[in-house]
């Protein structure tokens, strides 16, 4: 996204890694100049390549190859996993999930950065803590994201603040424009865990706590969240169809007209706006009794352990998280940047009209537990409510979330 960076940006990276160690936590191995390898998940919009371009022109004996992973963060996560378990290094750069941060380092997959090294204190702080672990820092945040609600303004005259005011407005739709209501990510991934976290926390509650020591999912609350979506899909403003979707499926159902509502990323708002236009609104997510909360996401960039050519990969990571690079990453991705200064610019306000409500729901936005058994704890999550959404039984809401909390109890209890 940015210009070339100047060659002294090199000497740069070196001094400010020889001297932040303790103070930042400490780094490692971040020698080694070449071309590197940045894998991250499948670019869905076409912006990334342009970007490595600017960089390749400028360090033709540093080139970055792009290695595009599945859309999926859970297929993502098991390549990069099986290629680090086997200690190669054919992985430099590592866009990794804001949840994966605890389990990569603690397993000694990626190294600890100087925090010195990059301009952490101009990046929203909510987006920094997911790049931390045990007051290490061992990636940079590259993008942020929360859940947002994307709705139909030329069906919508007010949008929903509630769920009973979504229940309502998705069959009055459904009624008198044959239009299906709403729709999150529903299908059996963590996609889904992302849906029903949001949906607890918007009940009042929490699952798993911060630090992922401790369950905290009250059965009463997680049970309502539960009967929010068992409600939609037994009275049909939630489509059975949602079962099966991921965030492109969800997203281009909404987009070509299909839904009224729907529950999805920021980086929605691009593909969407071009197709609806005037007919596209985005607001804070509904929650029990008023606005919602969504989960943090998004993506931080780290360095594998077992790069050859670490000191490249630092700078080519100063490069791409640079205030320049981070415009780009929301005016040619449509992901949001993880610059705070950027939410306040005028200029993109006017052509991103949503960032003061992103904003808000970022800083509003809950983590997931840090953990470096999180990918459990997703599994039992995705897997107990896709189980009650795809074959409703006696078993009460209550009853399934008391139960998940049971399975949730026993896994940090092994670790």
């Amino acid at each position: 996204m940015l210009r070339p960076l100047f060659a002294a940006l090199a000497m740069l990276v070196t001094a400010g890694c020889a001297g932040a160690g303790d103070e930042g936590g400490g780094e490692s191995g971040t020698g080694g100049t070449g071309p590197i390898t940045f894998v991250t998940g499948r670019d869905t919009t076409a912006y990334l390549q342009p970007l490595l371009d600017r960089w390749n022109q400028a360090h033709p004996a540093e080139k970055v190859t792009l290695l595009e992973l599945p859309e999926a963060a859970d297929e993502q996560r098991a390549q990069m996993v099986a290629n680090l378990q086997a200690q190669s290094n054919r992985y430099d750069v590592l866009g990794l999930d804001v949840v994966w941060t605890a389990e990569f380092a603690e397993n000694g997959w990626i190294i600890p950065l100087a925090r010195g090294s990059f301009p952490l204190d101009r990046f929203l702080p909510p987006v920094v803590e997911t790049a931390v672990y045990k007051g290490k820092l061992w990636a940079v945040p590259y993008t942020s994201n929360a859940g947002l609600l994307y709705y139909r303004t030329d069906l919508v005259k007010k949008p929903p603040r509630t769920w009973a005011e979504l229940r309502d407005q998705s069959r009055q739709i459904r009624k008198k424009h044959n239009i299906e209501g709403y729709s999150g990510q529903f299908l059996a991934y963590e996609g889904l865990t992302v849906n029903y976290s949001e949906a607890v926390q918007s009940a009042g509650g929490e699952i798993v706590s911060r630090d992922g020591t401790e369950v905290r999912l009250d059965p009463a609350k997680g049970g309502v969240a539960l009967s929010f979506l068992l409600q939609g899909l037994r009275e049909g403003w939630i489509p059975k169809q949602s079962l099966s979707y991921k965030e492109e499926e969800s997203r281009l159902a909404f987009q070509e007209g299909r839904l009224a509502f729907a529950r999805n990323w920021p980086h929605g708002y691009g593909p969407a706006r071009a197709e609806l236009g005037d007919k596209l609104g985005v607001t804070r997510l509904p929650g029990l009794d008023g606005p919602g909360s969504s989960t943090l996401g998004g993506a931080n960039l780290a360095i594998s352990a077992y790069s050859k050519h670490q000191q490249t990969a630092q700078e080519f990571i100063r490069y791409f998280t640079s205030l320049e690079n981070e415009r780009r990453v929301l005016t040619e991705g449509s992901f949001p940047p993880v610059w705070t200064e950027l939410y306040d610019d005028p200029a993109l306000i006017k052509r991103f009209p949503y960032l003061p409500v992103l904003k808000e729901s970022i800083l509003a936005a809950r983590p997931r537990p840090v953990t470096a058994n999180y990918n459990q704890l997703s599994l039992v999550i995705a897997s107990s409510v896709a189980k009650a959404l795809n074959n409703p039984s006696p078993e009460s809401a209550d009853d399934v979330a008391a139960s998940m909390k049971s399975e949730l109890e026993e896994i940090i209890r092994t670790q």
